[in-house]
């Protein structure tokens, strides 16, 4: 199994011979989303262009209502996928490949060349208690390679520590944890952070002690409050300097 950071949430997984897409961002630095006075912008670009990464067999998208993550690019590369599993909510407003799984829904996938994955949708808060009308419907998700429950990999989406990710710690034996990290921050929405901060990152370590933590989504936008030199420094201060993998974009690492 290997992981490849491509850009802000957006990674590519290579499981059990399968190619997997999360969140896919690909628009160039500079753009601006939303509406004024709620405006998110793109500080950075991604990895490499979309074309240089198919095939992909599946697309792990959290929710499609954010731009950070997906953006326009992302969007139109969404039918280069054999399918897309996002939430029910993202999948009506998608429609085409796009297929809806609610919590704790499972799912085997079968790619064109015949290897397949266990899926299963997890819970996820895009920030405090009764944020879901504001941030709307989010998921994340278990992957297994087919028969190798041992090897679960945990994609978190966008989502704050809560009784959702404890439950999922409960649940599965996971190995390999893509955390959402960056505290993101929309200040005319609130304080309060939206996505995984420090203390969040550190609670989910210790909630998965056989987990290793590779961070996405702390760079390439303006909303993210805590990179991931901050993360590495609060680990080392947490004495959990060797749960946590760093990854540099467009380098291909092997998951432990």
């Amino acid at each position: 199994m290997r992981i490849t950071l491509i850009g802000g949430p957006t990674a590519l997984l290579e499981v059990n011979g399968l190619r997997l897409l999360t969140d896919p961002t690909f628009d160039t630095a500079g753009g601006e989303y939303g509406r004024w006075p709620v405006v998110l912008r793109k500080t950075a670009g991604p990895a490499c262009a979309p074309e240089d990464l198919q095939p992909i067999d599946a697309i792990l998208l959290s929710h499609d209502q954010h731009a950070d993550n997906l953006d326009a690019s992302g969007r139109t590369f969404l039918s280069h996928a054999q399918t897309v599993f996002t939430t029910q909510a993202a999948a009506k407003r998608l429609c085409g490949n796009a297929t809806g799984l609610k919590p704790w829904e499972p799912v085997i996938f079968t790619a064109a060349n015949g290897n397949s994955i266990e899926l299963t949708a997890t819970p996820a808060r895009h920030g405090p208690p009764g944020i879901e009308p504001v941030t709307g419907n989010v998921t994340g998700f278990i992957v297994v390679p087919a028969g190798k429950p041992g090897n679960a990999v945990y994609i978190t989406g966008d989502t704050v520590w809560y009784e959702g990710v404890a439950e999922v710690a409960r649940r599965f034996p996971v190995r390999s944890i893509v955390l959402f990290a960056g505290a993101a921050c929309v200040k005319l929405r609130g304080p309060f952070h939206l996505t995984m901060n420090i203390k969040d990152s550190i609670a989910t370590a210790q909630a998965f002690p056989q987990a290793r933590i590779y961070p996405v989504h702390h760079q390439g936008w303006e909303h993210f409050t805590e990179s991931q030199q901050d993360l590495i420094a609060a680990f080392a201060a947490a004495g959990l300097s060797d749960r946590l993998h760093p990854l540099e974009l467009g380098i291909s690492v092997e998951l432990e």
